[in-house]
């Protein structure tokens, strides 16, 4: 029988956990109140779940990276305003950390050090690497619970895609980083270990460079997930950061015709790769790449006036605190300094900023490009604010994932 496919997300179930119903409850009361005229101040509750770059750092050159233009800066968090952040966002309610995005996070130097505190401090934890340095992750490994997991961003199954994808600036082997993940599951084999696919294909161009596909390889990864002890593989659709708006985007400015083109072409790898996981691997599918299956990307970009999803999820970044991953170091979604976590009037500070935010920033307008992964939840969220309905009866699910 065929491994069956499985969304990589639930976002509105998530929301819906036993431990994050009540603060949900009271965001939706809040802006009920201020839609109505009040001008109470936001709940002064943190974010379910952080992005944290520790650095800007990386060893790879991805031609389709889309935090290319801030990375390799020579910035990096402070690591004792990170520890401030981590213990002020935990007293206000955080439940989740990843580490990723805009760098290595390996490269840090203290990244043993805060995956330690991180989880000293009770947090489900995530870690999303290029896997070039695996033995900094392998040194900890034995920190991670059964509900934290580390993401490798692979995107091949052969050694000449993933040069051509990756660029790294010294040899990176990736049958020595097949055999890492392995080793790691005899570590730990609590830890969910994923294996990242973005799937690129023919015609794909970022800053007038033509990407290498590799939508070809899409079931020799699952091979080889499946015989290195991966617990699953995560397929994503490529997205492109426009360089004029800084925003990132899929199957941007692409006719009828082609987009018809790729999505069959990727339908087709697809279902080939479902069928050689059989039995032995999860099969992950992205919320964006679900719906450019559907031919419904069109409706990721018609998002609410309103991103309710800013009080749950940030990014926290060397350049700043921003409100959304696919605005990482665009000024116009900062709401705060670096260490604006760090200590109880820095919070407040930031949490005003935020409570602006939620009230000016308009994604109808700014995120009318955007396949955004939020945008279900966002309208779920919108929808309800204007029901009738009594934040009672939105219906408590079992604490599971903290994720967002």
């Amino acid at each position: 029988m065929n491994q069956p496919k499985h969304k990589e997300h639930d976002f509105s179930a998530k929301l819906r956990q036993s431990s994050v119903i009540n603060d949900l409850q009271k965001y939706v009361t809040w802006r009920r109140e201020t839609m109505a005229g009040s001008t109470e101040p936001m709940p002064g509750m943190a974010p379910k779940s952080i992005n944290l770059d520790l650095t800007t750092a990386c060893n790879f050159s991805c031609p389709h990276c889309v935090d290319s233009e801030i990375t390799n800066t020579g910035h990096a968090l402070k690591a004792e305003e990170v520890r401030q952040s981590i213990d002020t966002l935990k007293s206000k309610g955080l439940l989740s950390v990843i580490l990723l995005g805009g760098g290595e996070p390996t490269l840090y130097k203290n990244f043993g050090e805060i995956v330690e505190y991180i989880k000293s401090r009770g947090l489900q934890l995530g870690v999303v690497t290029n896997a070039s340095r695996l033995s900094k992750i392998k040194d900890v490994a034995s920190l991670f619970g059964k509900h934290d997991w580390i993401r490798l961003s692979l995107d091949a199954a052969t050694q000449n895609t993933f040069d051509k994808l990756h660029r790294p600036k010294k040899d990176v082997l990736l049958k020595d980083i097949l055999k890492g993940a392995k080793e790691l599951k005899v570590i730990n084999p609590d830890i969910s270990l994923g294996y990242s696919f973005v799937i690129m294909w023919e015609g794909l161009e970022f800053k007038g460079r033509r990407l290498e596909p590799n939508l070809q390889e899409m079931s020799l990864a699952v091979k080889l997930a499946a015989d290195h002890g991966f617990d699953y593989i995560s397929f994503k659709p490529c997205l492109i950061r426009l360089p004029d708006l800084h925003k990132e985007t899929l199957l941007d400015s692409v006719d009828r015709e082609n987009e018809k083109r790729i999505i069959d072409s990727v339908q087709n790898h697809l279902k080939k790769a479902c069928d050689s996981a059989a039995d032995r691997i999860k099969v992950m599918e992205s919320v964006n790449l679900i719906a450019m299956l559907n031919h419904q990307t069109h409706e990721l970009k018609q998002q609410p006036e309103t991103c309710h999803m800013q009080i749950f999820n940030t990014v926290v970044a060397p350049a700043g605190i921003f409100h959304c991953p696919a605005f990482r170091g665009v000024d116009s979604a900062k709401i705060g300094e670096a260490d604006g976590y760090a200590g109880e009037k820095r919070f407040e500070k930031t949490l005003n900023n935020l409570d602006q935010s939620i009230q000016t920033f308009n994604p109808k307008n700014e995120c009318d490009r955007i396949a955004c992964f939020y945008n279900h939840v966002n309208w779920w969220m919108e929808n309800f604010i204007h029901s009738e309905k009594s934040v009672d009866q939105i219906k408590e699910a079992q604490d599971d994932n903290f994720f967002f």
